[in-house]
């Protein structure tokens, strides 16, 4: 293992004879925001919890800030921090409160804990707010005190789970703002899940798309909206001639779901005739560049916004331990 931030080496969880993650090979450079994204049940929460010890895995090995997850879990849990996506900050306390609170449960001494209390509040903007009660506080203030939270020890690794699930566009703005100075300011990785497209676009210097335990795409968002290539063209057809679109050489790829059929084309405005003419009778049609949406489709079968969030992993850390 090399001194990645995080580093697998055929990682892998089994339930029996179920395959959660399998032989995962994944490297994340210091400082790198990195986005993982799955359909549900690709073992992105597999992946994580095992990453932050909350699993262990039933074979391979990993490294997280440099400390093995297996022989070193207390130095890993200190090099890093959770943002879960269900709240879990203390809303009878303040926010300044709930930020003690935490600095005493990480035994940071009482100067260095108030000096990165003040720092922290001051990075999402909150230090006129601290003295209120968290029940107070709108969505987007809470997220922003739970990401403050999670950066006070001072972690090499932030973990964000669904950070923006919920807020309102202007919130989510914020956020993203937010998120984009922190590797900056406080010079960490993040490693982000989502299903917000728009979100990894933004935020993210690579992405690795997840499906059945196993990465099934990996780098930055332009270079895999460069990989699907030409353009999308999208049909809504009751009745599509798929044996015909499937005869044409520069249709690359083709996906049908509930009347619309999308298909990848080599210059498509040049062949929009003739794809027509293969296709029958069709209702509507638009063309557009790839998007990481398009991206998520080829390599999946699916749509990201068909895929509703699951349980945060605070949830499923919960049942894990609960059932242990």
């Amino acid at each position: 293992m090399s001194n990645h931030i995080i580093e697998t080496e055929n990682l892998t969880k089994q339930y029996g004879n179920l395959v959660a993650v399998g032989n995962l090979n994944l490297k994340i450079e210091e400082g790198e925001l990195f986005g993982l994204l799955g359909p549900n049940g690709a073992g992105k929460s597999t992946t994580i919890l095992t990453l932050t010890t909350i699993l262990k895995p039933t074979s391979g090995h990993a490294t997280v800030g440099g400390f093995d997850i297996v022989k070193q879990p207390s130095q890993v849990r200190k090099s890093i921090g959770i943002v879960f996506q269900d709240p879990s900050s203390d809303d009878t306390l303040t926010g300044y409160e709930n930020l003690k609170l935490h600095g005493m449960l990480y035994g940071m001494p009482v100067s260095l804990r108030e000096e990165r209390i003040r720092e922290v509040l001051k990075l999402v903007d909150l230090t006129d707010r601290k003295g209120e009660l968290v029940k107070r506080y709108s969505g987007g203030m809470r997220r922003r005190l739970e990401i403050a939270r999670g950066l006070m020890h001072h972690p090499k690794v932030l973990f964000l789970d669904e950070p923006t699930l919920g807020l309102d566009p202007q919130s989510r703005e914020n956020i993203w703002a937010y998120i984009e100075n922190l590797s900056h300011e406080e010079h960490i990785s993040l490693i982000l899940t989502t299903h917000y497209m728009e979100e990894v676009d933004r935020l993210c210097d690579r992405l690795a798309i997840m499906d059945r335990g196993k990465i099934v795409a990996l780098g930055s968002p332009a270079e895999l909206k460069r990989i699907i290539g030409g353009e999308v063209v999208v049909m809504k057809s009751a009745s599509p001639d798929i044996g015909s679109l499937k005869s044409l050489a520069y249709v690359k790829h083709i996906e049908t779901k509930d009347g619309v059929v999308s298909l990848t084309v080599v210059n498509a405005n040049e062949h929009l005739p003739e794809i027509l003419q293969k296709t029958g009778m069709v209702d509507s049609v638009e063309i557009h560049s790839p998007t990481l949406n398009d991206v998520f489709l080829h390599y999946t079968g699916r749509e990201i916004r068909d895929e509703a969030p699951e349980g945060g992993w605070g949830q499923r850390a919960m049942n894990y331990r609960s059932n242990k």
